[in-house]
């Protein structure tokens, strides 16, 4: 067996215990925990991350990194929200905004991949930027007036008794992790993050895969935006400050290595779950929310910590284990 595979099952079940243990001592703490309510609340508010999280974590894999997705989130939730109020159908308007994000993703994925800006240089910019349009677009205020009763559907709304964000979570995470195991974009993705100039040397067009994962991940974005001002009943031009960050987080503790070339998005799954329970744990435990940054802030330092150390310890047994051959072979 590959030492990859061996990391990444180790870490992917020293998370998955992590997550199982949470569950136990928050629903210890919390009668209010482990109630159907509370479960289905945790799913709805952690669908924006997975949903641009299935997209990202290809983009990190590549070795490259989006810090953009919160505003552009906010920016599409503002444009969605007055295109309804100028009196487009939810549909269009819907589309609309998500095309917003999708451009710019677009814009991300040609800074980064044509005129070579270093990733979170480039980012940072449209995260400035897309941040600053919503509030031009808003006056600074949010979008309200004139929204029809029908708009917070996609973001409240139910099929059965499953939030409908929930059931957009699944359809996505799907797709992607198809992506991800049986798709020559997928392979493309693993190839560049472990040795870009090998990528471009075996006739892999990176600068094309990139800019597609730019894309996509803005596209995501847009919806999630979408989803988040149809769940506020509100356009508003400071929602999803942070946001970039939970995405981060999910994505690194699921074992995703921010140098590229290794991660997966179970991982990611099972990351966003421990930041949602571990957020709303908190809240049911009435812990403020300053603190619960620093928590967040030490999950994502755990994390690069637990995935360095198994790297390492997997590294000497390897190294141990070719000595040994090595030994027998001479004798």
């Amino acid at each position: 067996m590959r030492i990859s595979i061996s990391r990444y099952t180790l870490q992917q079940l020293i998370i998955l215990i992590v997550l199982v243990a949470l569950m136990v001592v928050l629903s210890v703490l919390s009668s209010d925990f482990l109630t159907f309510t509370n479960l289905t609340n945790v799913i709805r508010q952690i669908a924006t991350v997975v949903i641009v999280g299935s997209a990202a974590t290809l983009l990190m894999i590549t070795g490259n990194i989006d810090l953009s997705v919160g505003s552009v989130l906010a920016l599409t939730g503002v444009a969605a929200a007055k295109f309804v109020v100028a009196g487009l159908s939810l549909p269009t308007a819907f589309t609309l905004a998500v095309l917003v994000g999708l451009g710019v993703g677009a814009v991300n994925g040609v800074m980064v991949a044509k005129l070579q800006m270093p990733p979170v240089i480039a980012t940072l910019g449209t995260m400035y930027a897309a941040r600053g349009i919503a509030f031009i677009i808003s006056d600074g205020k949010s979008v309200n007036v004139g929204l029809p009763p029908s708009y917070d559907v996609l973001g409240r709304g139910f099929v059965g008794a499953v939030p409908l964000p929930a059931i957009l979570l699944i359809i996505v995470f799907i797709i992607f992790l198809f992506v991800e195991k049986r798709t020559t974009l997928g392979k493309y993705c693993f190839a560049i993050g472990g040795n870009k100039t090998a990528a471009i040397l075996s006739g892999i067009n990176v600068n094309s895969i990139v800019i597609i994962l730019y894309t996509i991940v803005g596209c995501l974005a847009g919806l999630a935006g979408i989803i988040m001002s149809s769940r506020l009943g509100v356009g508003q031009p400071s929602v999803g400050i942070g946001f970039e960050f939970d995405v981060i987080v999910a994505i690194v503790l699921g074992g995703t290595s921010l140098a590229g070339g290794k991660g997966s998005l179970s991982g990611m799954l099972i990351g966003a779950l421990i930041v949602g329970f571990l957020s709303n744990g908190l809240n049911l435990l009435n812990v403020q929310s300053f603190y619960q940054e620093v928590f967040k802030g030490l999950v994502l330092v755990g994390a690069v910590i637990l995935d360095n150390t198994i790297k390492e310890k997997l590294g000497k047994a390897k190294s141990l284990n070719t000595g040994k051959l090595q030994a027998k072979a001479e004798e």
